[in-house]
């Protein structure tokens, strides 16, 4: 058995290996080379984070608030123990930064980066807040919600184009902010729930 189990982890490691080259090296394009590394960039997505707060704090007043705690608390729980208990425990180096594998990767930004690459936090965090949304704003927005979800893939997508992470890095990180943004939405549903007209926002007759 643990050998079967070896024998299994290995082939995974080739096929996140060769996906990761694909990605990064076969399916690209120069408009793609252009766009990717700013996608991934917080600093382009600041203005949308900063709207999506002020959004629910002007129109469900007291709940928007808690709204806007538990949106911070996904972020702040994925980036912590993506950080403090899979880069640090289990240490992956990022394929840039691996002496037997930088030489198969094709880096678009100007760093690599000094950190580990499992998990990646990019993905952890954006899939954090996509289905911490998705969960608690989809009965007043409907399907517009799923626009969060795209967008969350395609920054742990551009995490691997760009370079800095392997396919299993963006999924594993993928999974967590999943199991976050659930725990943290089915909270705030449960004690908190917009409803579509909130009597917050309706000045009393």
């Amino acid at each position: 058995m643990p050998f079967l189990a070896i024998n299994i982890w290995e082939k995974l490691v080739l096929w996140d290996k060769w996906l990761f080259i694909q990605i990064n090296s076969q399916w690209t394009n120069p408009l793609f080379d252009q766009i990717m590394p700013l996608w991934r960039s917080p600093v382009l997505w600041a203005p949308l984070y900063l709207f999506l707060l002020v959004f629910v704090l002007m129109n469900f007043k007291v709940k928007g608030l808690w709204w806007s705690l538990l949106f911070i608390c996904s972020i702040a729980l994925t980036d912590m123990v993506g950080n403090y208990v899979f880069k640090h425990g289990i240490e992956r180096i990022r394929p840039c930064n691996d002496p037997d594998f930088y030489m198969h990767v094709r880096l678009l930004l100007e760093h690599c980066g000094v950190g580990y690459s499992f998990i990646s936090n990019h993905a952890a965090n954006h899939f954090g807040m996509a289905v911490f949304g998705f969960i608690t704003l989809r009965h007043i927005i409907g399907n517009w919600a799923w626009i969060g979800i795209a967008w969350a893939l395609s920054v742990a997508y551009a995490q691997v184009y760009v370079g800095v992470h392997y396919p299993l890095d963006v999924a594993g990180g993928a999974l967590l902010g999943v199991i976050f943004g659930v725990t943290t939405g089915t909270i705030f549903n449960k004690r908190f729930r917009f409803a579509i007209f909130d009597n917050q926002s309706i000045p009393a007759s």
